[in-house]
């Protein structure tokens, strides 16, 4: 009976990862620009991988391949937000072109290129500021305040 159900998760898990998989795939093939693509891969790419890596923990029953696969989750959960940042922080940066849907630009005008810095926008420098001093500053802006 427990073999039955063992064999039953495995189904799921293997049927589940390889369906997020091909999700991933699908996305790099339909989606219109990079980072769409990036977006896609990274996301059902790392959950269909962690639920495969899931299913040959479980199906091998030894120690020794659960923890190698366990570890190739950890290796997916931790490397690939960072290289899709990455992979997303060069697209943008090399002026690659984006999709003509995409209307707003959160980083125009507030990265700095040569320096490589990004700028807080206003309200969050201010909300930031406000926060740090323990309390409301009066506002000296164009908005009015406090005098």
């Amino acid at each position: 009976m427990i073999e039955l159900l063992v064999e039953l998760v495995l189904v799921v898990l293997v049927l589940a990862g390889s369906g997020f998989a091909l999700i991933a795939a699908i996305g790099v093939w339909r989606l219109p620009d990079s980072l769409m693509r990036m977006h896609a891969s990274s996301k059902a790419g790392t959950l269909g991988g962690s639920l495969l890596f899931f299913a040959v923990a479980i199906g091998l029953g030894e120690f020794d391949p659960a923890v190698r696969a366990l570890a190739g989750v950890a290796f997916l959960l931790f490397t690939t937000p960072i290289a899709s940042h990455l992979i997303a922080r060069a697209t943008y940066l090399l002026g690659v072109p984006r999709d003509p849907s995409q209307v707003r630009d959160d980083l125009e005008g507030r990265y700095d290129l040569a320096a490589r810095v990004c700028q807080a926008p206003p309200e969050a420098a201010r909300a930031a500021t406000s926060a740090a001093s323990g309390g409301e500053r009066p506002s000296t802006g164009a908005g009015g305040g406090a005098a």
